[in-house]
Formats: C-alpha cells, sequence, structure tokens
C-alpha cells in the first residue's frame, strides 16, 4: 500500500518559502532562494535532551529535486520506526544511497583490470562524464528511472547515435551493478526503455575506411621504399602484413622468431583478444632486419628512446605524400581485395591473414588450427606483387 500524505507532487513544486507538513512528521522546507529539501522529526523512545525533555531531532532526507515525495515519505517513516524502538536515526539509519556518478566511478574503478586497455577504460568513463553526470550523476541510484535515462539520451541519439548506443549500455551496467550490491530493484530503465521501443530506430550507415586500389599499390610501395623515415618502414610494413596500426608500431623484437619466420602478436594488441601469428617473408625481414642496428626494445621506435612511432605518424606520412582519400587502415580492405580478386584466395585463409574471426563460436571450437602455412603462401605472393615495381626516383622533400 502506498504511503500518502497531505502533499503532492504539484504543491511540492509550487509552494512558497516556509516548512509545509506532509503529516506524521515530514515537511518541506523551503528556503528564500527557492531550494527545497525534505526533513523529518522524531521522538526517540526513552531519550532524554539536555534539559531533560523527549529527545526530539529533525533529519535531513535530500533536496526535494533530487528525493521524490514517494522516497521521502518511505524514509521518513524508516526513521520513525527506529525512534520507536528508542534507536537515533543519526547512528542507526541505513547507509546513505550513493549517487550516480559514485556507483559510476566505483564500477570503473572495480573494471580496470579487466579493460583491454588504459585507451579503452577511460573512453569508458569519459562517455558518462560527458553525458550522463551533468544531468544524472548527482542523483541518488535508487531514484534513476526511464525519464531520467532519457534525459541523458535522446538529446544524442540521432545526431550522435553510437555515442548514444554505448552510453545507454554503459548506464546499464553501472544500474545493474548497483542492484547487484542492493542498492535498487526492479527491471533496469535502459533495458526496459530498450523493449519498449521509445527511441527512434537509427539505421547507422557503415563507415568504410578509404583504401588504395590493389594495382595502385606497387607503384606506393616503390615509392615509400625511397624514404628513410620510420613512419614509411612502419607503413611499408603495414602494408606487406595487413596489420592494424598498433599492432605494428606496438611491435617488439622479442615477439619475431627469425628462424621459425613468424611474428607473434600478442593478445592484449590484437582487437580479438587471442594472439596472432603473422607469417614474416623475405621482403617483410627486408624491411625490418637493418633497424636492429638502433638497437631499441621496439621495431619501429619514435622520438622516444625505446617507445614506438605514434598513431598518426603513418597517416601523416600520406598526407605528406598527397595521398588522398586512403587511411591506413585501408590498406587491409586493398589487401583482402587482391587476395579475392586476383590470388583467388580461400575466404578463411584471407579472413585469418587479417586476424578477423571466421565462423560461428562452434565452429572456431573446432578448428584447432591458424592455417599458418596456408596463409605464409598467400603472404608471399601478397609481397611479391606488393614488391614487384623496383626503381623509383627519390623524392626531393
Amino acid at each position: 500500500m502506498a504511503l500518502s500524505g497531505k502533499l503532492t507532487k504539484k504543491l511540492v513544486e509550487n509552494l512558497g518559502a516556509g516548512r509545509h507538513g506532509d503529516g506524521n512528521g515530514l515537511y518541506l522546507v523551503v528556503d528564500p532562494s527557492g531550494a527545497r529539501r525534505w526533513i523529518v522529526r522524531v521522538v526517540v523512545k526513552g531519550q532524554k535532551n539536555k534539559r531533560g525533555a523527549p529527545l526530539r531531532t529533525d533529519f535531513g532526507l535530500g533536496g526535494a529535486d533530487i528525493v521524490t515525495i514517494n522516497q521521502a515519505r518511505e524514509r521518513a517513516l524508516e526513521y520513525r520506526r527506529m525512534a520507536k524502538q528508542g534507536l537515533n536515526p543519526r547512528f542507526n539509519a541505513k547507509q546513505e544511497i550513493p549517487t550516480f556518478e559514485e556507483v559510476a566511478q566505483q564500477v570503473h574503478i572495480d573494471r580496470m583490470p579487466t579493460w583491454k586497455n588504459a585507451k579503452h577504460g577511460q573512453q569508458w568513463i569519459n562517455t558518462l562524464r560527458d553525458y550522463a553526470f551533468p544531468k544524472i550523476g548527482r542523483m541518488p541510484i535508487d531514484s534513476i528511472d526511464q525519464p531520467e535515462v532519457l534525459m541523458c539520451l535522446s538529446p544524442i541519439w540521432t545526431e550522435k547515435h553510437e555515442t548514444a548506443r554505448r552510453l545507454a549500455q554503459r548506464i546499464k551496467t553501472v544500474l545493474d551493478e548497483a542492484k547487484s550490491k542492493g542498492m535498487r530493484s526492479g527491471e533496469n530503465p535502459v533495458t526496459a526503455i530498450k523493449d519498449a521501443k521509445v527511441l527512434p530506430k537509427v539505421t547507422a550507415k557503415p563507415k568504410h575506411h578509404k583504401a588504395m586500389h590493389w594495382r595502385d599499390v606497387p607503384a606506393f610501395y616503390a615509392s615509400l621504399k625511397t624514404r628513410n623515415a620510420m613512419a614509411a618502414k612502419a607503413l611499408m610494413f603495414t602494408c606487406l602484413t595487413g596489420s592494424r596500426t598498433g599492432e605494428v608500431l606496438g611491435m617488439r623484437w622479442d615477439e619475431l622468431d627469425i628462424e621459425a619466420r613468424v611474428w607473434t602478436c600478442p593478445e592484449e594488441r590484437m582487437k580479438t583478444g587471442a594472439a596472432h601469428r603473422v607469417p614474416l617473408t623475405d621482403e617483410m625481414l627486408a624491411v625490418i632486419e637493418p633497424l636492429r642496428a638502433m638497437e631499441s626494445e621496439v621495431v619501429f621506435e619514435g622520438q622516444k628512446r625505446h617507445k614506438p612511432l605514434s598513431n598518426m605518424s603513418m597517416l601523416m606520412l600520406l598526407r605528406r605524400m598527397a595521398v588522398e582519400g586512403v587511411t591506413v587502415h585501408g590498406f587491409r580492405s586493398t589487401f583482402r581485395d587482391w587476395a579475392s580478386e586476383v590470388a583467388n584466395a580461400p575466404r578463411e585463409i584471407a579472413e585469418m591473414s587479417l586476424a578477423h574471426q571466421v565462423g560461428s563460436d562452434v565452429e572456431r571450437a573446432y578448428a584447432r588450427s591458424d592455417l599458418l602455412e596456408k596463409r605464409r603462401e598467400l603472404m608471399a605472393s601478397w609481397s611479391s606483387f606488393v614488391s614487384s615495381i623496383r626503381d623509383v626516383e627519390s623524392p626531393t622533400c
């Protein structure tokens, strides 16, 4: 049965300055400034004040902009029950419900060991900081429902849909965590919003990394070979292996087995979260072997000793070379097109060469082999094609 009193939601929002009783010791206090807060007055059984009279004490229950009238009544009832038992609510009340931001920050800390990398962990909390904390960050975690979640999602749902989708997932995670610790009850409002299809359907247009046509790669690669910059060496190796930027730039010498002609990229740098073996060809080795003379811990050292090039180094090189409309990541698509159109490579071999997951979870569980030797043949053919032009004039700048 719902608790009731004299006040209504409309009165709470519009009453002027003063102390307004709801009944049973609950009051709405409106300051001259317009600020509104709840207090409850209780008499603690068996306890006296300094003058010997019954101990009568006021307790704050929170601002009326955050604590609803029903929440205030429930908390007031809890305090009165304690007082009747001779318990002083100041020392025996349940711990104050934490705010959404407090819970989110704790979830972020608790999950730090599970983040793929520090950057991903920072992005997780930054999304909440930018779009959720300004609106619901100071609200008690148990007072957040669909309207509060929609306040965060609606303004960016269509304009920044991918960000909004991630924000929804992160808000859901925080609320689920709060429920698991007894701070909330009932259905997660994010789930309810999704199930009710409250927000409009947004058809996201796939974003493709702009790629160079495979026919243009040999001439481009030959131009790269005339450059001495470390970014050029890294981009050559990226073209040859079809690897991602982070995989290449983070490469260390101890990941290379020259005798077996294999580079093993560890799981922490792989998008799939699983280590990936890359067969090394003669051309790949010709790119990296001269770099051993630098005696660095990393293969492609940047401006700082034993530290790799920056993530933007290869893209900036493309711009200096006036290669328009092409991204570094796009060379993966270039390789994939060549593998299909020219090499007629089986799909699973081409996909595994790019460290893509192939097949269902069940199929992958039974497919123990990473087809390294078959991939070695494909990568050797690709290396031969890429390096097929030998003589190009050196750049003037």
